[in-house]
């Protein structure tokens, strides 16, 4: 019964010890949700209002340009997935590759190949152990992603983008990324990142008012090669915030949940250890009952 009463306190003490990594764990992540919330309420303006001035350029003319011209026959399209370079944030990466996958199914039902680029470890080991080809990644960066890294990542695209089809290049580009809701809601989406849809809305028009008029300075066609990048750069970076902001707070709740199974566990083997522990002193009573009985009996025999 001692043993066995021994084992229970050092699984105690082992689940403890966990315990208090994963609390920390949580802790750590709750601070880096607001930091990385704060980054995406200064980003997103940004990235709205250059994507309304590129959209407004391309309406007012008939300029004809890559970031606006839709292709007659697209043949391939580029999938950049965004996941985490740790784990322990719960479904976080894998409901988005899962989001990747059916996107690729999808292109690949239109007639496209799917040339995949990949943010993070997560989604680089996903790919890699089922030997799914992955044309660049990039990780080290998914908790705290800056505007350097967004251009890193931009760079590679806007190669791909602005490269003939016969060369290697894409048609297309899409973005699997996971949007922000709240610290209970993080959905994975995927948006079409170029060419861009020129669909002036209603909504749109009635939240902004109209779109302003422009003097095109040397050209239109020299006014959209400009802005392509710094519009794939903002884009890309705030769709790195999001999934950053997603990232800690799927890690928080999973710690979370993590911290109150192991209190739960450590309520369990503390009732099994006191059991066992009132098992072995009711066994040590009763042996100690018994040898004094014995030895009564020998002294009344021996009289």
């Amino acid at each position: 019964m001692g043993a066995q009463l021994r084992v229970y306190k050092r699984r105690i003490r082992s689940v403890t010890a966990t315990k208090k990594i994963t609390k920390a764990m949580e802790m750590i992540s709750a601070s880096r949700i607001m930091k990385a919330q704060r980054a995406v309420a200064a980003s997103s303006p940004y990235a709205d209002e250059l994507t309304r001035a590129v959209t407004a350029v391309a309406t007012r003319s008939n300029a004809k340009h890559p970031v606006t011209t839709e292709p007659e026959n697209p043949v391939r399209a580029g999938v950049l997935v965004v996941t985490a370079d740790r784990g322990l944030a719960g479904g976080y990466s894998s409901n988005a590759i899962k989001q990747a996958v059916a996107l690729s199914a999808r292109l690949k039902a239109e007639g496209k190949e799917v040339v995949t680029f990949m943010v993070g470890r997560k989604g680089v080991g996903f790919y890699a152990f089922r030997e799914m080809p992955v044309a660049a990644s990039w990780t080290g960066f998914s908790d705290k992603p800056t505007y350097q890294d967004a251009k890193t990542v931009s760079a590679g695209l806007i190669d791909a983008f602005v490269t003939e089809t016969a060369e290697g290049g894409v048609d297309e580009l899409y973005v699997v990324s996971t949007e922000f809701v709240s610290m209970l809601t993080q959905n994975p989406v995927d948006v079409r990142l170029l060419p861009l849809k020129l669909e002036e809305t209603q909504a749109a028009a009635k939240e902004h008012g109209p779109f302003p008029l422009y003097d095109f300075e040397p050209s239109v066609e020299g006014v959209l090669d400009a802005l392509l990048p710094r519009y794939v750069e903002s884009r890309i970076y705030n769709a790195l915030l999001q999934s950053a902001a997603s990232e800690h707070a799927a890690r928080r709740r999973a710690m979370k949940s993590a911290t109150d199974n192991a209190g739960d566990l450590i309520k369990s083997l503390s009732r099994r250890a006191n059991s066992a522990r009132q098992a072995e002193i009711t066994q040590e009573i009763s042996e100690i009952v018994g040898g004094a009985t014995a030895l009564a009996d020998a002294n009344a025999g021996s009289d």
